[in-house]
């Protein structure tokens, strides 16, 4: 469930029609943007199994994030 929570606030912080950012924002967004973004729409499974592809190229502050939740 937590897994779940975490990778929807990653889409949900990197969907375009934010056009701001509030502080806070997710520290994998702009990865998500960059990397993930024709899989958006293919459900958290692939947005996760996306930034897991592309792990070597993720932000340090993303990378963090996804060893903390254990991926």
């Amino acid at each position: 469930m937590t897994r779940l929570l975490f990778v929807i606030s990653l889409l949900l912080c990197a969907s375009s029609a934010s056009a701001q950012q509030q502080p806070g924002h997710d520290a994998c967004a702009r990865d998500v943007t960059r990397f993930c973004r024709p899989v958006m729409d293919n459900g958290d499974g692939a947005v996760l199994a996306c930034l897991k592809q592309n792990r070597t190229k993720l932000s340090k502050a993303c990378d963090k994030v996804l060893t903390q939740h254990g991926q």
